[in-house]
């Protein structure tokens, strides 16, 4: 029986005394978490933002993680140096990490631990906080803000303002979340943003907000500008046109000036709570996920008779391409209804007239290419393989673009009844690699999502590039994905790990792809089954 989620869990780091690998200035650290359920496999759940010349860094940003009583969820919060733009974390200084499970967090709710180096001496007298919290309210405050007339902390130039916002704790003010700097302005607008309701004031509309406007400095020495005190109720009574005002207080120079009135005002134009639906309420409340197989025919894999081919099924029948089916397949299968699912294949030439296809049913029935399950997929492979011929180029964009038209139909409707998984296995390096651009950026704006699983040791590096976690993937146009919707894992990675894994690392990110998506349309699900 699969495990139950008992409840999700909100994980607030902090760090003191870290090293400081940087000349001339402080490390500038970022916080790394790492999940592993199987005892194989570590796959990367989020990280924090990155903290400029500071070493005892609060990260705004929280982690949040799905809780399961009977399964032990270790995990590992890795401390790197950030001092390049790249997402690879290999090439930037490592501070330390712990290594600990949610459920030495969960029970302690405040854990406190010094940091150790990856050959487990201490990292100095680096230490690493996280604070754990069930998140019981799916609320969230969206909020447009905007300053006037700020003090000027800067000789050369203006400020560069941004916000803080403190919630009320038993132990004191906790930092929930820290807006972007506005350079070189005194009367800066901050991008639109959010807080979850709980993190900002536990749900508790009169509880006391304390935010605090600062103007950065590179050095990490932030002057602050101003604070005030409010709560939500008072928050929420701005308007665009009318927006609730707060002045900014400096306490020092309060006292030191006799005619002083603020340091600013800050206008608070919009202060909105919305509920937020999570994964399990859009597919609870009636969503479908609608999977589709794509298979890779191309003739690098080798001849399907020869036991070196990455197609050939071996005496107890297995390959590569077979497990990968499996192992994702019957974690997704649960989630769609009728279970008929498209299975196509790519590269090959196929009878009668061996024309190469990109896009032809496993089932050679282009009006119903649908399979019956897992195990009808399975069977369609193995019917289909002795009949084609692996051939080539390795063509992505057609498939991708298949299964886009079926989302963009599905974007017409207004709620959140249908999201579309497509599984891509293949053994290697993209022929229309601009195309399979183009075809991604355009299928970031539908409700889709794309895995890949690449099989056999060819050079992925193309893959990895598609796998836009940096959010820097763009159409030859120059036109940039709206969102990050591909997941690319090596299958060589799981040869010797449980079956589960390789379906845990692909599948991780699905939920938050689902759920960006159908909150970026502003959409409900068909029944809404959470509560108010």
């Amino acid at each position: 029986m699969a495990a139950q989620c008992v409840t999700k869990v909100e994980l607030t780091v902090s760090c003191e005394n870290l090293l400081d690998k940087d000349v001339g200035s402080k490390s500038d650290p970022l916080c790394m978490l790492l999940m592993n359920t199987t005892g194989a496999q570590w796959f990367e759940v989020d990280r924090t933002e990155r903290v400029k010349n500071c070493l005892s860094p609060k990260f705004a940003k929280k982690f949040v993680i799905d809780y399961y009583f009977e399964v032990v969820q270790k995990l590992k919060f890795g401390i790197y140096d950030i001092d390049n733009k790249t997402i690879d974390l290999s090439d930037d200084d490592f501070l330390g990490e712990l290594e600990c499970t949610l459920g030495q967090i969960v029970s302690s709710k405040k854990l406190t631990r010094p940091l150790v180096l990856k050959n487990q001496r201490p990292a100095g007298k680096g230490t690493i906080t996280i604070n754990a919290e069930e998140i019981k309210d799916n609320r969230v405050v969206n909020f447009e803000v905007e300053a006037r007339k700020l003090d000027n902390k800067d000789f050369f130039g203006k400020s560069d303002p941004y916000l803080e916002f403190y919630r009320q704790t038993e132990t004191g003010w906790q930092l929930a979340h820290r807006t972007e700097v506005v350079k070189n302005n005194l009367n800066p607008a901050w991008k639109p943003f959010k807080i979850p309701l709980q993190s900002l004031c536990n749900s508790d509309m009169e509880k006391p907000i304390k935010v605090e406007c600062y103007d950065y400095d590179n050095d990490g020495s932030h002057d602050l500008i101003g604070t005030f005190e409010t709560n939500l109720t008072r928050m929420q009574q701005g308007s665009h046109t009318s927006p609730a005002e707060f002045d900014c207080v400096n306490i020092k120079k309060k006292q030191k000036k006799k005619n002083y009135k603020n340091s600013g005002v800050v206008s608070v134009k919009l202060c909105q709570v919305v509920k937020e639906y999570s994964f399990l309420d859009y597919i609870m409340g009636g969503c479908q996920l609608n999977f589709t197989v794509g298979i890779d025919f191309t003739g690098s894999n080798g001849d399907p008779r020869s036991p070196d081919s990455l197609h050939y099924i071996s005496p107890n029948g297995h390959n590569e391409y077979l497990m990968a089916i499996w192992s994702v397949g019957m974690v997704i299968q649960d989630y769609d209804s009728d279970k008929m699912f498209p299975a196509f294949g790519f590269g090959a030439q196929i009878p009668p007239s061996w024309q190469v296809s990109h896009e032809f049913p496993l089932n050679f029935n282009s009006s119903a290419p649908f399979c019956a399950g897992i195990e009808g997929i399975v069977e369609a492979y193995r019917v289909c393989l002795p009949q084609v011929k692996l051939y080539g180029p390795t063509n992505f964009s057609p498939i991708i673009n298949h299964v886009a038209r079926f989302g963009a139909q599905a974007a017409q409707q207004k709620t959140a009844s249908q999201y579309f998984v497509l599984l891509i296995i293949t053994d290697g390096v993209i022929t229309d690699l601009d195309q399979t651009r183009t075809a991604i950026v355009n299928a970031s704006k539908l409700p889709m999502s794309i895995i890949i699983v690449g099989v056999g040791g060819a050079d992925f590096s193309a893959m990895e590039f598609l796998d836009g976690d940096n959010g820097n993937l763009k159409a030859p146009t120059g036109e940039p994905a709206l969102r990050d919707i591909v997941q690319f894992v090596p299958f060589r990675k799981f040869q010797n790990a449980p079956k589960e894994a390789l379906a845990q690392c692909v599948l991780a990110e699905l939920p938050q792809q689902v759920t960006s998506y159908f909150r970026m349309q502003n959409l409900q699900p068909p029944h809404d089954s959470s509560p108010a």
